[in-house]
């Protein structure tokens, strides 16, 4: 599905497949992910009212956000849209946070987990995006980041979970692996958001607002492993099967900022009915990365968020 036909049914969590080769080349990341800024210029610059130029950028979504990450420590607003801080549902990008989680305890990423019939039942069953996983393969925990983080996996999202939640049921390490979600986002300082999702399938409260998805989007890309991650158009592994052989694995990433924007590092998109179309998304030029969010928008959100780039490198 591409950002500029709206399907006849939403799929509520991302974009299935959005393939393309990468054009032009991002420049190098620091060595905790995002670019490392140079020194800041104490070089006065002139406003854009003093220059004449537009003071926002010519986008439609109001739930829009931009920030400058600087040095990857701090962060200065370059734009906010009118309805930045308003607390609305946000899919799929739900899974930067999920991921987020896992990354906490990184002495487990090569853990091996085994594919359950439940995951592959419950995407059936809410009809979100999948990876795809077979029932009986056994991944690392770091194949699953690639897994819900590219191909934006439903599944994948749910055995990360399942595994890194505390409970005697599936549905009890499910519940407890949200309530570290939400623990993390307190300790962020994310006031306007909550989970009650792993993936973005949500019970009536999961949202979050674009200047707190700006944050945590800045924040996973601190991590070097979801950096390296999201940079990925197209991923492929193996693992073992079920029946003793090797499956193989290739996954397409929704983002497609990634084949179409020069200097796209991610980060993650999603959709939904309720949702709208979502990305949060990282560009580096210059010396320079910037993180912003664009929620609830149509089938342009690529498109704008490339303004929105555009206007943030511009200024």
């Amino acid at each position: 599905m591409g950002a500029h036909a709206r399907p006849n049914r939403f799929h509520r969590t991302g974009v299935r497949i959005a393939s393309a080769a990468l054009v032009g080349a991002a420049l190098p990341l620091g060595a905790t992910g995002l670019a490392q800024a140079a020194t800041p210029d104490s070089t006065p610059h002139a406003t854009a009212t003093e220059t004449g130029e537009q003071v926002a950028p010519a986008i439609k979504a109001e739930h829009a956000f931009l920030l400058d990450a600087r040095d990857g420590s701090q962060e200065r607003e370059l734009w906010a849209g009118a309805k930045a801080d308003e607390s609305v549902p946000m899919a799929s990008t739900t899974k930067i946070m999920t991921a987020i989680v896992v990354l906490k305890h990184p002495e487990w990423l090569e853990r091996q987990i085994t594919v359950k019939q439940e995951y592959r039942d419950y995407v059936q069953e809410v009809g979100a995006s999948t990876a795809d996983l077979q029932t009986g393969d056994t991944l690392t925990a770091r194949q699953l980041l690639h897994a819900m983080l590219i191909p934006s996996g439903a599944d994948a999202a749910r055995a990360l979970a399942d595994t890194f939640g505390n409970g005697d049921t599936e549905e009890a390490r499910i519940s407890d692996f949200i309530a570290q979600m939400n623990a993390e986002a307190q300790q962020l300082g994310l006031k306007g958001t909550h989970f009650d999702s792993v993936d973005g399938i949500s019970q009536g409260n999961n949202h979050s607002t674009a200047r707190d998805l700006a944050k945590l989007g800045q924040r996973a890309m601190l991590q070097p492993v979801f950096a390296e991650v999201v940079k990925n158009t197209q991923y492929k592994t193996e693992a073992p099967a079920a029946n003793g052989h090797t499956r193989y694995y290739t996954w397409n990433n929704t983002n497609e900022l990634l084949g179409t924007y020069d200097g796209a590092l991610g980060v993650k998109t999603g959709s939904g009915p309720e949702d709208g179309y979502c990305v949060v998304f990282a560009a580096e030029r210059d010396n320079r990365t910037l993180v912003g969010v664009i929620l609830g928008d149509d089938t342009g959100r690529f498109d704008d968020a490339t303004k929105v780039l555009d206007w943030g490198f511009a200024h």
